[in-house]
């Protein structure tokens, strides 16, 4: 559905620019590279993806997930009122830099393996 991120997520019925939230699997590498036990989804992210640089893509950046989902780039990074906890035990946390967050244009089903095509801008 338009303007409805994931099922059950707290942004899920916001009709903010953050719907739905993304971050590299390459991201959150370099956090198991300090020395934490960190998987998909411990950064509150709704999507991991890899093989994206998702924090270089510019905003307004249009992604197919799966079949029908079309998502737009609104935000990349975000400001930590309060430190999480991943970035108490490291000192650091990629979501505010590497983490991008996004308005659904189309909605639709999602899975995990499903594949994200990014959509080149025109100017």
């Amino acid at each position: 559905m338009e303007n409805y991120g994931l099922l059950g997520d707290g942004h899920a019925e916001n009709q903010s620019h953050r719907q739905l939230s993304l971050l590299a699997l390459e991201s959150i590498q370099k956090m198991r590279d300090l020395g934490l036990e960190v998987n998909p989804g411990d950064f509150a992210e709704n999507v991991t993806t890899e093989g994206i640089e998702l924090a270089k893509l510019p905003i307004g950046t249009k992604i197919a997930l799966g079949k029908n989902s079309i998502v737009e780039v609104t935000q990349i990074g975000k400001e930590c009122h309060t430190q999480c906890e991943i970035g108490k035990q490291a000192g650091q946390c990629i979501m505010p830099t590497e983490g991008i967050f996004c308005r659904v244009l189309e909605g639709g089903k999602i899975k995990v393996g499903d594949n994200l095509k990014v959509f080149k801008l025109t100017t």
